[in-house]
């Protein structure tokens, strides 16, 4: 096996194999990328097939902005007989797992291949039962060191590999399955919680995300990550000239302040996070990020960047490497990660947080 397939967003193909192929360069791994538009994954063809085992383990998932999943796969297997699809699978698989608790048979998150969802849940039951008879599939499902991932591009036709606990999204198709709260004010809240469950280990809720800290929402209006501040049973300073939802107003945890959250300064200072979701030039919201982590405004941050049409990798990467300089010219120790999520349409969500010991500062696991 010596391809690694990335799941991205549809339309995003291009920027995911350029980031692969960088972030591989990087660790001297070498290989090409397939690219096919519109398909919701990358093939990225290692010229070792040591290198590709290499790569998915060294290579964190967590540092790859465009890339929702990464596994180690074979060749694709085309034209599966319908009476007897199971027998090609196991094949491939046949002595390249060691240690396998967990199968999970996907497809790209495209329309087309949503179609094949209701024939991939039927498919995995004998699957998962044929797996575990050949003692492919034998480990725990929750402390295995291999998880199998069978993703099906088209009807009998399908790739399949395995990925690493440790480096492996927990999602099924790399994607949270959030539902949309009815009472909140936007479908822009879903953003926020994603990113909470992206960025915020689930074991550090609580002292990162809890009751009775204090937040500040620039570009509020209506209130949708105002929304999920407010769940969490936080104190929010919403900052934005339009109008905020009543019933969030009701609560008795929003300020509204009808101002420029360029030109905002917090009133007090003990203010966690800082939240932004303006539509605003990419350089412009990375820069007022980092004057709150810079100024103590904040300790932890998320914001969205708005891409352009073109050069979208290279518009990220100059935004974060904005971000990372000037933290690291006013000697501020930060971990900074990126991230296209699910809910994001043509932005991406950064993440920023600020260590006041002496952490060495980093923008991602290279």
């Amino acid at each position: 096996m010596n391809n690694v397939i990335l799941y991205c967003r549809p339309g995003f193909e291009k920027e995911c194999a350029t980031e692969m192929t960088e972030k591989a360069a990087e660790r001297e791994l070498y290989g090409f990328a397939r690219v096919k538009e519109n398909s919701g994954y990358v093939v990225f063809v290692c010229y070792q097939h040591e290198e590709a085992d290499r790569l998915i383990r060294t290579l964190p998932l967590r540092s790859l902005i465009f890339a929702r999943q990464t596994i180690l796969a074979g060749d694709l297997l085309r034209d599966l007989p319908t009476d007897d699809r199971i027998t090609p699978i196991v094949g491939m698989l046949t002595g390249a797992i060691a240690e396998a608790g967990e199968l999970r048979v996907e497809v790209p998150d495209t329309n087309e291949s949503k179609e094949l969802m209701k024939f991939c849940r039927k498919f995995t039951v004998p699957l998962r039962a044929a797996l575990r008879a050949q003692r492919i599939l034998r480990g725990d499902e929750r402390t295995s060191q291999q998880v199998i991932h069978v993703l099906f591009i088209a009807p009998g036709c399908c790739y399949v590999g395995y990925a690493y606990r440790h480096n492996h999204s927990p999602f099924y198709m790399g994607i949270p399955r959030l539902r949309f709260p009815p009472d909140a004010p936007s479908r822009s809240t879903l953003k926020l919680e994603e990113a909470f469950h992206v960025f915020v280990p689930a074991d550090e809720w609580d002292e990162r995300l809890g009751s009775g800290m204090y937040a500040v929402d620039l570009g509020a209006c209506p209130g949708g990550w105002t929304y999920q501040l407010v769940k969490r049973r936080m104190m929010v300073h919403a900052v934005d000239n339009g109008t905020m939802d009543e019933a969030l107003m009701a609560t008795g945890q929003v300020i509204h302040h009808r101002a420029d959250g360029f030109r905002f300064e917090p009133p007090r200072n003990n203010v966690y996070w800082l939240v932004c979701d303006m539509v605003e030039k990419p350089s412009r919201v990375a820069q007022l990020a980092a004057d709150w982590l810079v100024k103590g405004w904040c300790r932890e941050a998320i914001f969205n960047l708005k891409l352009p049409m073109k050069k979208r990798y290279e518009e990220v990467n100059q935004n974060l490497r904005l971000l990372c300089d000037q933290l690291a010219a006013n000697g501020v120790h930060a971990e900074v990660h990126a991230k296209q999520l699910y809910h994001d349409r043509k932005e991406v969500t950064v993440h920023a947080r600020r260590f006041w010991s002496a952490v060495p500062g980093r923008r991602d696991e290279r």
